[in-house]
């Protein structure tokens, strides 16, 4: 079988043209099939109906399949919205086993326990692909992120690398997908194991530095915050960036509910949760309307320690560079290509500067990409600030 790693990206009148024209795409003007395929990762904007898309895939692969629907898609050649994007591993060299958890809001750790009930509890071929990790998809809206990836580290090991991100959809916070094979579903969590050779490499990097003095969470419920310090969340945040929001010309006395201002400027000052190991960006974009509480994607348990952050348009570029240098430095060896998880709150940052970070990735890597913009990031890996993040860039990189 050759070796490589093709992708590709298109739109279209529906799934299944969107879908066959991103597949023409990656294999065109070279001497492989979309049937030549080990395995297949589909991100897809939710214009289209998911099931037609992984079936349209799964049809002309006849392979195993990874994917979710998105909030915008990218590859080392263009960033796009409305689109599917589409990889293919042409290669032994990496072998993938594929799974499907339901009803991640109401159990994520029930969820990730039927995802992985399929996969092999030791290495199918300890000789030749001794290096396991895992690919994590999970639903975007049901606020479990943290639950999710820690339930995934729990079930599948310490040693086991695991990368992904949250579905996303268009940022219509209506309803997002999963897909493994010829099944998709919505409140799910889609795993990847990924049998290697050598280990792939997981990098994590943000660009974000903190502005506020440590606020604790006195008062929570799931992924809603509504007191910091014992004042309320909102007032809290709202005088944290007071200043900072002037320069930029925001007035944060004339948040309307619903507002680009209001949106942006919680995307612009999202939070650090403190860790040991430096801060995991929590972002507060879910909130809908000013004063009282800030809502989260993620859990926001009582006590966890937060600082309001802020990051530049050039600092949201170079943490993008940095991630990408990191994992190719890391591989040390030749790249096949790379999956990338890089959050929606980065492109509404930084709106068409996106393309910068997109190129800055793929000038480090100097490998075929494919991306998709999250609702948040999976990074677990050992001596890295591990976790579920926001308003981050993780880079999953295949060696050849």
């Amino acid at each position: 079988m050759s070796d490589r790693f093709v992708v590709g990206l298109a739109d279209g009148e529906d799934g299944q043209v969107a879908a066959r024209e991103a597949l023409r795409r990656a294999v065109d003007g070279i001497d492989v099939e979309p049937g030549d395929a080990s395995f297949a990762v589909v991100f897809a904007s939710p214009v289209y109906d998911p099931e037609v898309v992984a079936a349209t895939v799964r049809e002309a692969t006849e392979a195993p399949l990874l994917g979710c629907t998105s909030a915008g898609e990218f590859t080392h050649r263009t960033w796009a919205s409305g689109s599917v994007g589409v990889a293919l591993s042409m290669s032994d060299t990496h072998q993938l086993h594929t799974g499907l958890g339901h009803g991640v809001t109401d159990d994520e750790e029930a969820a990730v326990q039927e995802a992985i009930t399929g996969f092999p509890n030791s290495p199918t071929n300890p000789t030749t692909h001794p290096h396991r990790s895992v690919l994590n998809l999970h639903d975007g809206l049901a606020g479990k992120g943290e639950e999710v990836t820690l339930a995934s580290k729990v079930e599948l090991g310490p040693d086991v690398r695991i990368a992904g991100g949250s579905a996303g959809d268009d940022l219509e916070l209506e309803a997002t997908y999963v897909m493994a094979d010829d099944a998709v579903t919505t409140d799910g969590v889609a795993l990847g194991l990924v049998e290697s050779r050598t280990a792939p490499v997981v990098s994590v990097a943000h660009g974000h530095s903190p502005i506020s003095p440590p606020l604790r969470v006195t008062e929570s419920e799931g992924p809603v915050v509504h007191e910091l310090d014992g004042e309320p969340a909102f007032e809290v945040w709202r005088e944290q960036i007071r200043e900072h929001a002037a320069d930029d010309g925001i007035d944060v006395d004339a948040f309307e509910a619903g507002s680009e201002d209001l949106s942006m400027a919680l995307t612009n000052y999202a939070f650090g949760l403190v860790t040991g190991n430096g801060l995991k960006i929590r972002w507060p974009g879910l909130t809908t309307a000013p004063g009282g509480s800030l809502r989260f994607a993620c859990s926001m348990p009582e006590g966890v320690v937060l600082r309001v952050t802020a990051g530049s348009r050039e600092a949201q570029v170079e943490s993008a560079r940095r991630a990408a240098r990191e994992a190719r430095e890391s591989l040390g060896g030749e790249a096949a290509g790379a999956l990338v998880f890089d959050c929606i709150c980065r492109s509404t940052a930084l709106g068409d500067g996106f393309s910068a970070a997109v190129d800055a990735m793929a000038d480090e890597l100097d490998s075929p990409l494919l991306g998709f913009e999250t609702y948040g990031e999976v990074a677990m890996d050992r001596d890295q600030l591990s976790g579920y993040h926001n308003t981050t860039t993780v880079i999953y990189l295949l060696p050849r």
